[in-house]
């Protein structure tokens, strides 16, 4: 119930619950626990559903649980701190997209092997959430980036989530993907000073950026004006290692304001005026609006072939969407057929007891039928189900110890008829003949055993002594000794070795030797006539010592 909730509360799409569900209950047809991970990937998309496989843990088989450990996401909520410097010469050995305008985090997705992210043991899949103690939740890209050179020595502290956001073009929602599917965009060049590269390149985002010329030689980069079908004044060439290079500033970058005069109807004479009237420069611009005006004929190439591969993914990814639907749907189709034949199963199968039983019912009677017209009004045998009490007649009261290993069926008739006049003539039953035992008991604890029902009269004292216990090597409770001139003696129906399973409807089954003693106390020294017990008779023993015959 407590793991519906917490779907209910993660995913609201319906159709994503139903694959759900149906993904658990194929996995528990098949045992296949990678094919169940990668199943559950599909729909836990997002960090914030990650919780899901928490919740999804506990209806694995505990021998599964190590390895679904193992192929999950390792998510952790504490906070890592690590310390880069800025100014090594490899940079900081990351790269990380993401940010404000993309509506994330920004994560990292890329680490220089040996470098020195990787060596502070920052990973993949890793969300910044704060750079020299400042909360970066509401910073874009690039005001990280800046942030980051504010400082020589850079304080990050990460969260490990596991995914990482991708979007290929400005109108595609913003997918996630989990660390060991993604394939980082980025080369292994150090990109910005800080040695980071923006995720989402093509997109067209603003940023700003913050220039001071005192003691250089220059922005180190050519402005252009577009045209008329795409006026503006955008940046046609920036030199390698320059200070525009070092602050982001890229070719095909829109300049939009700059130390507030808006560049939006500005000339290319007056922007250069603007650029140059101060050391000190406040630089909006749109990344990349006019790329495609200073591309060669080989990068426009190059830019539609990734239009096209994209174009591409997103068909196969559609087409992979369809096939899954499919296959649920055959699953599904499957799972009907099989539910379907289990319950015709199960209708064959009831039906097949039902005429078993009538026809054991049919040979009773029949089998009554038979001795009532041999023997007349003589009690017929009970049926195989109905405990009996021939088979275990008791011994003579003043031999009790030497009786109790005999085979009761040995005793010649006399005997029995004997032990007969002398329960008629006390006036009463030494077991109850219609007491059916599958009523205290289940069929396990009372398999193979001779249950049977005795009612001792409340006579003196018991003077009955029990051992063993479920805590004992005899594992049960049972009669080590009838002292003579007893109710239980008198009685007659019990014997040393017989296994005592309840009193007065209290079952000692499962109970220690202490509990039994009082149980057997308190049901003689309270209120009524006759105590109950139940007990299952002990197999003769044939031991020749034991024997005696008459």
């Amino acid at each position: 119930m407590r793991n519906t909730k917490k779907v209910n509360l993660l995913i609201d799409n319906e159709a994503e619950k139903d694959y759900l569900y149906d993904v658990l209950r194929m996995y528990h047809q098949s045992m296949n626990l990678p094919v169940l991970v990668g199943d559950l990937k599909l729909v836990i998309n997002e960090p914030s559903r990650l919780p899901l496989f928490d919740a999804i843990r506990p209806l694995i088989p505990l021998k599964h649980q190590v390895e679904y450990d193992q192929l999950t996401p390792k998510r952790s909520r504490k906070l890592k701190e690590v310390r880069l410097d800025r100014l090594d010469p490899e940079g900081l050995g990351l790269s990380v997209r993401g940010g404000v305008e993309f509506s994330c985090g920004l994560f990292i997705s890329q680490l220089v092997k040996g470098g020195q992210a990787d060596n502070a043991g920052l990973q993949v899949g890793d969300e910044i959430v704060r750079i020299n103690g400042y909360s970066i939740s509401s910073c874009t890209h690039e005001e990280v980036i800046n942030l980051i050179r504010t400082k020589k020595i850079v304080s990050i502290k990460v969260r490990h989530v596991g995914m990482i956001p991708v979007k290929s073009s400005p109108d595609e929602p913003l997918k996630w993907q989990y660390v060991d599917q993604f394939v980082s965009e980025c080369g292994e060049g150090k990109g910005s000073v800080a040695g980071l590269a923006s995720s989402g390149g093509r997109d067209s985002k603003e940023k700003k950026v913050f220039i001071s010329l005192i003691g250089t030689k220059g922005m180190g980069c050519s402005i252009s004006s577009g045209p008329t079908q795409k006026p503006g004044i955008f940046i046609s060439n920036v030199k390698p290692d320059s200070l525009s290079a070092e602050v982001g500033l890229e070719v095909g970058d829109q300049i939009v304001e700059v130390n507030g005069v808006d560049f939006s109807n500005v000339d290319h004479k007056e922007a250069v005026r603007v650029l140059k009237s101060s050391r000190t420069l406040t630089i909006s611009v749109v990344a990349g609006a006019g790329k495609e005006l200073f591309m060669t004929e080989e990068e426009r190439q190059r830019e539609a072939r990734l239009r096209e591969l994209e174009r591409q993914e997103l068909m196969h990814q559609k087409r992979l969407a369809l096939e899954t639907n499919k296959i649920i749907k055959e699953q599904q189709e499957k799972e009907r057929l099989r539910k379907l034949e289990i319950s015709q199963k199960a209708a064959e199968e009831e039906e097949r007891y039902r005429r078993e039983i009538e026809q054991i019912t049919a040979e009773e009677e029949k089998f009554k039928k038979e001795w009532e017209e041999d023997w007349g009004p003589k009690e017929p045998p009970k049926s195989l189900k109905t405990v009996t009490a021939e088979v275990h007649s008791p011994p003579r009261s003043k031999h009790k110890k030497d009786l109790k290993g005999v085979a009761h069926d040995q005793l010649e008739t006399d005997d029995v008829d004997e032990v007969n006049m002398k329960q008629d003539k006390q006036g009463f039953q030494k077991y109850v003949e219609d007491f059916d035992p599958y009523s205290m008991f289940t069929p396990d604890q009372i398999i193979g055993k001779d249950v049977r029902l005795l009612r001792i009269k409340k006579e003196g004292s018991l003077d009955l002594a029990v051992e063993g216990g479920i805590d004992s090597p005899i594992g049960k409770i049972v009669v080590s000794a009838i002292y003579e001139d007893g109710a239980a003696d008198k009685h007659g129906g019990i014997v040393k070795g017989d296994e005592i399973l309840a009193v007065n409807g209290k079952i000692l089954i499962d109970s220690k030797l202490a509990e039994a003693q009082a149980t057997l106390a308190k049901a003689w020294n309270m209120g009524g006539d006759w105590i109950d017990l139940v007990i299952a008779a002990s197999p003769p023993k044939e031991y020749d010592d034991e024997m005696t015959f008459f």
